[in-house]
């Protein structure tokens, strides 16, 4: 998992996702990077769309979040449209993240 916080927080940077800054930004957190695990990131990144995978990736809930939301009553039709979209974003989410490990 640290490899992969490791890539996004290069991606947020604007940083090349190379072998050597995985591996610095892993040593840097004072662990000894796998090598391994660093080339078989830096190659399933390469032909991803991180910007892509992000914004298709579903946003958790959270409690305060969800507080907000029942301030305000749906109506039951609009409720199941909404279910249904999230629904959707999951599914298309779960796609762009099969891409990263296919």
């Amino acid at each position: 998992m640290e490899y992969v916080y490791a890539a996004l927080l290069l991606h947020k940077l604007q940083k090349g996702i190379t072998e050597d800054n995985v591996s610095n930004v892993i040593k840097a957190t004072g662990s000894t990077p796998d090598e391994v695990k660093v080339k078989a990131l830096v190659a399933a990144l390469s032909e991803v769309n991180i910007d892509e995978a992000l914004k298709a990736a579903p946003i958790a809930v959270t409690p305060a979040s969800s507080q907000g939301s029942t301030s305000s009553p749906v109506a039951p039709e609009a409720a199941k449209e909404e279910e249904k979209k999230e629904e959707k974003k999951e599914e298309e989410a779960l796609e762009g993240l099969s891409a990263l490990f296919g």
